[in-house]
This record gives structure tokens, sequence and C-alpha cells, in this order.
């Protein structure tokens, strides 16, 4: 049955809903302090729920922490994810319009997965090159789906395209932090800025 908090009744959560709720407070919480410093306690508290529920869902705090970065990947991963038959410079277009979007919304969970990036913890560290990876591959096979990219792109190596777009990856991240940080740039400028960056690192001078 539901339980009371405040006067008000408070709905049971499903198994998901809960998980689900306890990721979005790790994110909250993750993108404003180093995992490190953020304590099971602390989350047990926000979500309204025992230490021991809090295990029960995630063993250890770097299985908790984990999640939240694959979490966060898999929403970023959706976002962007290539429509088959559409040319790759409207998908770039498309793609970042939702992708920014995404940044400016849930600015929480995107500082919480490029925290990643700096945990010493090496399964929490694999999770977040994981889901670069996979960005990174999305990424490839759109541009390879579409001719005319390809045929600008075919005077680089396979190897340097993936270079290329790899960087562009850590240019875009950084642009996203520091928009962010400072969100006076309109977001249709953020986009282009971000869409001329890949197009140039791709394309033959």
């Amino acid at each position: 049955m539901a339980g009371k908090q405040g006067g008000r009744t408070r709905r049971r959560l499903s198994t998901e809903e809960r998980r689900e709720e306890l990721l979005a407070v790790g994110a909250r919480l993750f993108s404003r302090s180093p995992h490190e410093d953020v304590s099971i306690e602390e989350v047990a508290e926000i979500a309204g729920v025992s230490r021991g529920l809090l295990y029960h869902y995630f063993p250890t705090k770097k299985d908790f922490f984990a999640a939240v970065v694959e979490r966060e990947s898999r929403r970023m991963l959706q976002l962007t994810a290539a429509v088959p038959g559409v040319p790759a410079r409207e998908q770039l277009s498309l793609g970042l319009d939702s992708f920014l979007e995404y940044v400016e919304s849930h600015a929480q969970g995107f500082r919480a997965f490029h925290r990643a990036e700096a945990a010493g913890d090496p399964v929490v560290r694999k999770v977040y090159r994981e889901g670069l990876d996979a960005q990174e591959r999305q990424i490839l096979d759109a541009l390879a789906a579409d001719p005319e990219v390809a045929r600008l792109a075919s005077e680089m190596t396979a190897a340097g395209l993936r270079i290329a777009v790899r960087g562009w990856l850590s240019f875009m991240v950084t642009v996203c932090l520091e928009w962010l940080e400072e969100p006076a740039m309109p977001r249709e400028d953020v986009r282009d800025l971000c869409a001329r960056a890949l197009l140039g690192a791709i394309t033959p001078s």
C-alpha cells in the first residue's frame, strides 16, 4: 500500500521506477562533486530510502556511480541515433539539436557522465570509455552511410577518420561544458559551431 509523507500519500514505486529515481539523485549529486565525495547515506536520505535498500539495488558505491554513467550514456545515444536514408549533414544538425536540448535540460546528468573520466576506479572509467566508443561508432556509421560525406572523407584512412571523430567528441564535450557555465551563446550558434568543426575535421583542406 502507499505510504504517507508530509501529509500526502506517496505512491509505492515499482523496482524500475525506484532504480530510476535513485540514479536521478545520483546524477544530481555526482554532477556537483567528485564521486568519492558523495556518500551513499546522502543519496539514500535525498531519495527517502534506507541505505540498505540502496545497497539492494547497487551493491557498492562504485556500482552505483557506474550505473549513473551508463544511464546517461544510453540517453545520449538514443537522442543521437542515426535515421536511415537521411543525409549525414542533415542528421548532424538534427542530432546536435537533440543533443544540446538534452545537455541544457539534463545538465546534471551530462556533467555526471563526464566526471567519470576523472574517476580513479577502473570499472567506472571502463563504462565511461564504452559510452564514448559507442558514440564514436554511431557517428562513423552515419558518415559512412552518406555517399557525399563518404566521398569527402575518402582521402582519410579509417584510422585517421576515427581519430578525427574522437577528437571532435572531445571538442564538443568541452564546448558543451563551457556553454553550461556561460549559457549566453544561443543554442543554435553552439550547434553550428560543433557541426562546422566535425565537417571541417573530415573534409580535405
